[in-house]
């Protein structure tokens, strides 16, 4: 059929298109009279039926023809657009995924599917078709392909059979380029073809018969309704037509690169971070200034390097959102409620690997939200709630943090229930006074769910534990909030990337610490009236502020003894500030952030390690982290208090 890097190609093509046209089957589900949804979703299933035929897969094509038929009696204005049509035609994408994936046998099943199909599109007796005559023509063509196109994998006769899908007729052949039969090469195209078709025919779908030849063939396409043009009538190739109308801005060109390559080139640009460091602690050793200045211009390319190469690895979270919409549309037939999905920010960018793994946490907080969050529509009547539900999803960037919500407009979590539950399966004990942030988060727990009974889509406990694992293995922080009667939301804040980030190198009991640059608001010195306490925390006035602070020194177990002059390096994570007492500031310095063992795993207040220009190793902080652990300690003065 193909060899394995043409099959690669198209496959990730044709299952790019069919997510587009699922959404696009989504978005009409929404807005039935909008006519560039119709026109967008029906040049998705042209562009895979052509592409499926000439690259040989020729039950895919003979599906999405029939399909396609079905869908132009909607874009002819014949039929209109129904929620019944929407259920079957997204049946029938999901068979166009099963032929991508190697099953190409037409099973009852999926004649079943264009059966209904069929009829979800027939308003009673279809309309009876009359012959075209000649005086019915509207366009005249005249093609012929280039003469290696068959050597390629073009079929002349699927392009003919799309232009009699359009009502072509009076096809005729062209042979006058045939050679000799002594002289003819087997694999050429020599034959040229002319026909009309009806002015009922559209001049950019007679064009999108021909979209993988463009460019590269002979082609005249005549409006015979138009008076006659001023170009040479010779035939001309499709990118230049006459009479085609308006030629669209050229594009940037673009160019498919697998993952693999991708982390490969992001290790090594890690490795040269990591090489550059050590080649600067070298160049101020020696106090060489040709070597100095040599090194001032590496570092300089290394950071342009490593900003390029970062965002090339940035994908926008649109990208994983098509999923959620067709959850959100299955799972609200499935349960009986009406569900709005609103989504902002949908442009907003994360690192691909952050991406990848951001799929399944997501999935698994929508469904819950319109599983347990949202009352069916007869509860929400009787509470004089809207009619329908809704799931807003958004995303934007805070900093070197992006922060994605899932909120619902449901019932809320139920507090007292929660408690009860905990304490059952021994999760908190009676006395316990948890606060309502632990008390959501326990909803994050292994095998932890207050479903009275086991469904399909929830009540095993299991889900929302892998989302605070997936998130968590992120560096990231899930925060829960929720108003009895009026809903529940999800926050998850994530770092924008994993790999390379720029950094406050420090010193602390005689060893150094990282603190992610993107975090630091400010830096002040330290009281003396306060360098000598050995408390934890305390607080500063800065600015007519009280900001709390940790002594790192303290946190991390320092033997040494402290420094008279201290620093307090003032951090910003969950809309607190707080601060970091530190012994000395030591510079800045492009991290090339490594995953910690899992024997580390433990450890909250580390995200991971580095290596510094020395060769020696820098532990990196986690801010948020830290910034939670002093929230906890400024919760437990107030109640004290």
């Amino acid at each position: 059929m193909m060899d394995n890097d043409i099959a690669a190609v198209f496959l990730e093509e044709a299952s790019e298109l069919l997510e587009s046209l699922e959404q696009g089957l989504l978005k009409l589900q929404a807005d039935p009279n909008n006519l560039d949804l119709v026109n967008a979703a029906f040049r998705d299933l042209h562009t895979i039926k052509g592409s499926g035929a000439m690259f040989g897969f020729t039950e895919l094509a003979a599906f999405i023809h029939k399909f396609e038929t079905a869908f132009e009696k909607i874009r002819s204005g014949q039929i209109k657009v129904s929620a019944s049509l929407i259920r079957v035609a997204l049946r029938a994408a999901d068979e166009i995924k099963g032929f991508l994936a190697g099953d190409a046998a037409m099973t009852p099943a999926r004649q079943a599917i264009l059966d209904d199909l069929e009829q979800a599109v027939s308003p009673g007796q279809a309309p009876v078709e009359t012959p075209v005559s000649a005086s019915d023509a509207g366009w005249r063509l005249c093609f012929r392909l280039a003469s290696d196109a068959l050597a390629l994998g073009a079929r002349p006769e699927a392009l003919l059979d799309e232009l009699r899908g359009l009502g072509a007729f009076n096809l005729v052949a062209d042979l006058s380029r045939i050679a000799p039969l002594d002289q003819i090469e087997t694999q050429a195209c020599l034959l040229g073809w002319s026909t009309d078709l009806p002015a009922s025919a559209r001049e950019d779908d007679i064009k999108a018969v021909f979209m993988f030849h463009e460019g590269n063939m002979e082609f005249n396409l005549v409006n015979l309704a138009a008076p006659a043009p001023e170009a040479p009538a010779s035939p001309l190739p499709l990118a230049e037509s006459a009479g085609t109308g308006p030629q669209p801005a050229q594009q940037s060109a673009t160019m498919r690169v697998p993952a693999e390559r991708l982390d490969e080139l992001m290790d090594q640009v890690g490795e040269l971070v990591i090489a550059e460091a050590r080649l600067c602690a070298l160049a101020n050793t020696s106090k060489d200034p040709s070597m100095m200045a040599a090194v001032e211009d590496i570092q300089r390319l290394a950071s342009r390097m490593r900003d390029t190469t970062m965002s090339i690895r940035m994908v926008p979270i649109s990208s994983i959102i098509g999923r959620f919409r067709r959850l959100v549309h299955d799972l609200s037939e499935g349960l009986g409620k009406s569900v709005n999905f609103v989504v902002t920010g949908a442009d907003t960018e994360l690192d691909k690997t952050v991406i990848e793994r951001l799929g399944d946490p997501l999935v698994h907080i929508i469904r819950n939200a319109i599983d347990h969050g949202l009352e069916t529509d007869e509860a929400r009547a009787a509470a004089g709630k809207p009619d329908r539900g809704t799931i807003e999803l958004s995303a934007e960037h805070l900093g070197a943090e992006v922060v994605i919500s899932v909120k619902d407009n449901g019932r809320g979590l139920d507090r007292s229930k929660l408690r009860a539950r905990a304490i059952e399966q021994g999760l908190l004990s009676p006395e316990a006074t948890p606060s309502e942030a632990e008390l959501f988060a326990l909803i994050l727990e292994p095998g932890f769910s207050t479903a009275a009974k086991v469904t399909e889509l929830s009540g095993r406990g299991v889900g929302m534990d892998v989302v605070k694992r997936t998130v968590e293995g992120l560096r990231g922080r899930i925060v829960i909030a929720s108003e009895p009667g009026h809903g529940t939301t999800f926050t998850l804040r994530l770092p924008l990337t994993l790999s390379i980030i720029d950094g406050l190198l420090v010193e602390v009991g005689g060893d150094r610490y990282i603190i992610p640059m993107a975090a630091v608001q400010e830096i002040v010195e330290l009281p003396a009236s306060d360098a000598g306490a050995d408390t934890t925390s305390s607080f500063l006035q800065i600015r007519n502020a009280l900001v709390p602070f940790l002594r790192l020194r303290t946190l991390l177990d320092c033997a040494e003894e402290r420094n008279t002059l201290q620093n307090v390096i003032v951090v910003s994570a969950s809309s607190m500030r707080v601060g970091l007492v530190v012994d000395r500031i030591l510079g800045t310095n492009q991290t090339v952030v490594k995953q910690m063992s899992r024997l580390h795993a433990g450890v909250k207040s580390i995200s991971g390690a580095t290596i510094l220009g020395d060769g020696s190793v820098a532990l990196v902080l986690e801010v948020g982290n830290l910034v939670e652990l002093a929230r906890t300690d400024l919760r437990k003065i107030e109640k004290a208090a």
